[in-house]
């Protein structure tokens, strides 16, 4: 079973399963995280959906880039889970299945190239408490404990 954070699904409404992948990634005792900025600033871990006919990987290292700039190598799958949600941008309601890995930073290219998100290092410490949403935060606690 794919353990679930976040809200309850609501009775009545239809979910669309939409998988994703996302990275813990961390360099020199901090993580580097994601701040999307609308339709509020929101602190992530980079990654998002995966799109059809594309693998986990692709995905992951097309996310990354996109959201804070930066290469990636060598990710290693941590574990998943599932939160329902409303996304607005695509006026859908979803059942995201998060794919969560971690992986090293490699180097960075330039600014994100998706508009509206900020690349930011931060403690994972303080990851584990500031992330956006609740199974972000627990696989960041996770990594913290071990650093």
């Amino acid at each position: 079973m794919i353990r679930r954070f976040g809200d309850t699904p609501q009775k009545d409404q239809h979910y669309q399963v939409r998988p994703g992948a996302y990275a813990l990634l961390p360099r020199d005792g901090k993580l580097l995280i994601t701040c999307q900025y609308d339709p509020h600033p929101d602190l992530q871990l980079p990654g998002g959906g995966i799109d059809p006919g594309e693998s986990p990987i692709p995905a992951l290292h097309r996310e990354v880039y996109e959201e804070t700039g930066w290469r990636i190598s060598t990710p290693r799958k941590l574990g998943v889970f599932r939160r329902f949600a409303y996304m607005p941008e695509y006026d859908l309601w979803a059942e995201k299945l998060c794919h969560i890995y971690v992986a090293r930073p490699l180097r960075r290219i330039g600014p994100p190239a998706e508009e509206g998100h900020e690349a930011l290092w931060i403690d994972p410490q303080i990851a584990a408490h500031r992330l956006g949403n609740a199974g972000d935060r627990h696989f960041a606690a996770q990594l913290a404990a071990r650093m």
